[in-house]
Formats: C-alpha cells, sequence, structure tokens
C-alpha cells in the first residue's frame, strides 16, 4: 500500500513536471519503469531522491527556491502540504519537500534494503 502512495506521489509529480512526457500507463509498473534508471527491477534510494530533485525544481515555476501551495496543489492538498511545511512559513524549500518524499521513502521499503520493487 505504502508503495503504491510513494510510486503514486512520484507519478503525480511526473505528470505536474512534464505532462508531455508523462505516462498514461498503469500506476505501479508503468512509475517503476520511469523511476529505475538503471533497469535493475527496484527503485533505489537515491533514484528516488534524484526523481524528485527534479520534480521540486520543475514545480518551482517562478524559480525562487521554493514551491507554494498554487504549485504543488494537483500533487498535494492542503493537509499535505500544511504536514511538509514543518516551519509553517507557506511554503516548502526543497528540504523539506525532501524530507517529506525521502520519509515516505522511507516507510514504503518495508524490507529495509533501501529500494522499492
Amino acid at each position: 500500500m505504502m508503495r503504491k502512495v510513494v510510486l503514486s506521489t512520484a507519478f503525480a509529480l511526473c505528470q505536474l513536471v512534464s505532462a508531455a512526457q508523462a505516462q498514461s500507463a498503469a500506476m505501479n509498473q508503468g512509475q517503476m519503469d520511469r523511476l529505475d534508471r538503471d533497469r535493475n527491477g527496484a527503485v533505489d534510494r537515491s533514484e528516488y531522491q534524484a526523481f524528485m530533485t527534479m520534480a521540486f525544481a520543475g514545480l518551482d515555476k517562478n524559480k525562487d527556491g521554493s514551491l507554494r501551495s498554487d504549485e504543488v496543489a494537483q500533487a498535494l492538498n492542503a493537509q499535505q502540504f500544511a504536514a511538509t511545511d514543518q516551519n509553517g512559513d507557506g511554503k516548502l524549500t526543497q528540504s523539506e519537500f525532501l524530507n517529506r518524499v525521502m520519509s515516505d521513502f522511507k516507510a514504503a521499503d518495508r524490507s529495509g534494503d533501501g529500494s522499492l520493487q
């Protein structure tokens, strides 16, 4: 279930960052293939973090180094945004964003091997 949430978040961000390249394939395997850069059949921590770093840059429409709720409204609801905004300033820094998505990745990695399969 958590793996599906992590991959769904990645897919939603993928659509926001690059709608022209977004896959319309089924949620699980299509997302996995897109994130699995070394094609070993698993998405490891470094692949996920690299993707999410690029996603952050793509979502930062005004290039101010932070994300406002309107920039991520299609991927995060107000409650998710507030939970990710650790200092409550109404914007997400790259650090706050990565802390959240990597925490989600860790929770989804039930085997603790640093990858999702």
